[in-house]
C-alpha cells in the first residue's frame, strides 16, 4: 500500500508530536439555498434603486423600498403570506418612460335610501364605506375618495371628477398593462357574505383600462450576475417579457446552460377566457416558465403569480419530486363560479401548456397541476419530457448533488485508466473509481426519494475516459426522475346478487 497523501501536513515534517490534517471530502451533505426573485414596479415614492436586486426584510420595507400600492409591496405580502421563511429577494423596476397608467371610475346617480355600507372591492381589496339617506351623489364621491385615500396600499389613486361631482376617478400607481390588471367590483361576497349594495343606491363602475408598456427586463436580469434564484415571479405575460426570461432561464445559453448550472424556474399568471388562455399557451414552448390563467378574480395577476411561486416554493423545497395538487393559495380570491374554469376547460389547458387550479367549497384556491409551457420538440413534435415543474425541479436536484459529489470526492485527483493499478491515499482515481461513487450516490438518492430504480441506473451510467483528451472523464447518467400520482382511475364493475 501507498503512503497516505495529506492535504496540507508537509512530507518532510520533523517536529514531534502529534498533527491533525482535515480532510471534509467524504462529509459534504451541504445543498443550495433556494431563494425566490420577486420581480415588480415601484412607484416615484419608492427609494429602491431601480434593477438591483437587493434581499427582502419584509413587507414594511417593501412598502418603503416600492412605495406604497406599488407593483412590488403587493407582491412581497402576497409571497410572504404564503412563503413566511424561505429567503426572499426582490427585483425592483421603473415605469417604463413610454407607459401609460391605466384609470377607470365609480360613479353615483342616486341616493340611498336608508343606512347602509357600500362593498367596493378594488384589486381584490374591500373598501367599506357607510352611506346614508341624507348623502348627495356629490358627498357619495367625496367620501368614496376619502376611504380609498384612507388604505395607501390600494394600487391605485381616487380623485372627484373636475366636471362631474358624483364621478371618482381611479388611477394606477403604477404605469404598464400588467400594472393596470385592477378589477374593479361590487359585493364580491355575495348577500350571503353580508355584502349588498344599499337599497335606492345608484353606482356603476367603469373598468380600469388603458395601462400600456410594461418595463424592459433584460437590464435587471443581465444584473443578477450568478446568484441562483430557484423561484422567479414574473408579474408579465407579454411577448417581449416572457421572451427575455425564456433567454435567462434558456437550457442552451441562460441559468440551465452546461456553462451556468445555476437552474431557476419562473411563475407567472394570466387574467382572461379560456379562449385567451389557450392562446397564449399555444404560442409560447419554454420548459422553464409556468403560467396560470383565471378569468373574473378580483385580484390582479401579479399578485396571482406571486402567490403562486410562493405556495410551490413551500412545497419544492421540502420535497422536490412531491407533486404540488390540492396546495392552497394565500391571497387570492377565487373567480364566481360562472367564471371558473370546468374540468374539461382545465383539461384542454393542461394540453396547451397552461396550468390549472381548483376552488374549495369555501373558496380557497388550490393548486391542480402546475405544468411548463414545453410542448414541443426542435422538430416540432409532441413532446412532454419537461412538462411537469416537479420534474425541472427534481432535475435539478439531482444535478446539484451530482455536482456537489463529484467536486467533494474528485476535485484534485489524478486520473489513470481503468486498467493501472491504484493503491489508496495516492489521490489517484479512474473511471470505474467515479463510476462506484456515483452508483452509490444515486442509491443515496433513490432511499431518500428523489430518484428511482438505481439497478437500471447502475446498469446503464457509462464513465469512460475521453479517447481525444486523457484529462476529460465523459459519463452518461440516465437518472430516472420520480413520477407523480396524478390520476387514480377506477373501472367501478358491479353485480346484483
Amino acid at each position: 500500500m501507498g503512503d497516505i497523501s495529506f492535504p496540507n501536513i508537509p512530507g518532510n515534517l520533523r517536529v514531534p508530536l502529534f498533527y491533525a490534517d482535515l480532510d471534509p471530502s467524504r462529509a459534504n451533505s451541504g445543498s443550495s439555498t433556494q431563494r425566490a426573485l420577486v420581480i415588480g414596479q415601484i412607484t416615484s415614492s419608492g427609494t429602491a434603486t431601480p434593477n438591483v436586486a437587493t434581499i427582502s426584510q419584509g413587507v414594511s420595507e417593501a412598502k418603503t423600498l416600492g412605495g406604497q400600492g406599488s407593483m412590488l409591496a403587493q407582491m412581497i405580502a402576497a409571497y410572504r403570506a404564503a412563503d413566511s421563511f424561505g429567503e426572499m429577494w426582490q427585483l425592483p423596476l421603473a415605469d417604463d418612460a413610454a407607459a401609460v397608467a391605466a384609470s377607470g371610475s365609480v360613479s353615483f346617480s342616486a341616493q340611498a335610501n336608508a343606512t347602509g355600507v357600500l362593498s367596493l372591492y378594488i384589486a381584490g381589496q374591500l373598501v367599506n364605506m357607510t352611506v346614508s339617506a341624507s348623502m348627495t351623489v356629490a358627498q357619495l364621491a367625496t367620501n368614496l375618495v376619502a376611504a380609498i385615500s384612507a388604505l395607501p396600499d390600494l394600487p391605485v389613486t381616487a380623485a372627484v371628477d373636475g366636471t362631474t361631482a358624483s364621478k371618482v376617478n381611479l388611477t394606477a400607481k403604477n404605469k404598464g398593462a400588467a400594472a393596470g390588471d385592477i378589477d374593479l367590483q361590487l359585493n364580491y361576497r355575495g348577500s350571503l357574505g353580508g355584502e349588498a349594495t344599499p337599497a335606492g343606491l345608484g353606482v356603476s363602475i367603469t373598468a380600469m383600462t388603458g395601462g400600456a408598456t410594461n418595463p424592459a427586463l433584460v437590464t435587471a436580469l443581465a444584473n443578477l450576475g450568478d446568484k441562483e434564484f430557484d423561484f422567479i415571479v414574473l408579474p408579465y405575460t407579454d411577448s417581449a417579457s416572457l421572451d427575455a426570461i425564456k433567454a435567462f432561464l434558456s437550457t442552451k445559453t441562460g441559468r440551465w446552460s452546461w456553462s451556468s448550472m445555476l437552474y431557476g424556474h419562473a411563475f407567472a399568471a394570466f387574467r382572461g377566457t379560456l379562449a385567451q388562455a389557450t392562446t397564449l399557451g399555444t404560442a409560447r414552448n419554454d420548459e422553464h416558465v409556468s403560467i396560470l390563467p383565471f378569468n373574473g378574480s378580483p385580484t390582479p395577476a401579479y399578485v396571482w403569480a406571486a402567490d403562486l411561486a410562493a405556495t410551490a416554493a413551500v412545497s419544492l423545497r421540502a420535497d422536490c419530486a412531491r407533486p404540488l395538487q390540492t396546495l392552497a393559495m394565500s391571497t387570492v380570491l377565487a373567480p364566481p363560479l360562472e367564471k371558473r374554469f370546468s374540468i374539461s376547460d382545465r383539461n384542454v389547458l393542461l394540453w396547451d401548456g397552461m396550468s390549472t387550479f381548483t376552488v374549495a367549497a369555501d373558496g380557497t384556491v388550490q393548486l391542480d397541476n402546475i405544468i411548463t409551457t414545453y410542448q414541443k420538440n426542435a422538430s416540432g413534435v409532441l413532446d412532454d419530457s419537461m412538462l411537469e415543474v416537479e420534474a425541472m425541479y427534481n432535475a435539478a436536484y439531482i444535478l446539484r448533488q451530482l455536482r456537489a459529489d463529484v467536486t467533494t470526492k474528485f476535485a484534485r485527483m489524478k486520473l489513470v485508466s481503468d486498467e493501472t493499478r491504484v493503491l489508496p491515499g495516492t489521490n489517484t482515481t479512474q473511471p470505474k473509481l467515479i463510476r462506484a461513487a456515483q452508483i452509490a450516490k444515486y442509491k443515496e438518492m433513490e432511499d431518500n426519494g428523489f430518484a428511482q430504480n438505481s439497478a437500471k441506473f447502475a446498469e446503464n451510467l457509462i464513465v469512460q475516459q475521453s479517447s481525444s483528451n486523457p484529462n476529460r472523464v465523459n459519463v452518461l447518467y440516465p437518472a430516472v426522475l420520480m413520477n407523480q400520482l396524478r390520476v387514480f382511475a377506477v373501472l367501478f364493475q358491479y353485480t346484483y346478487q
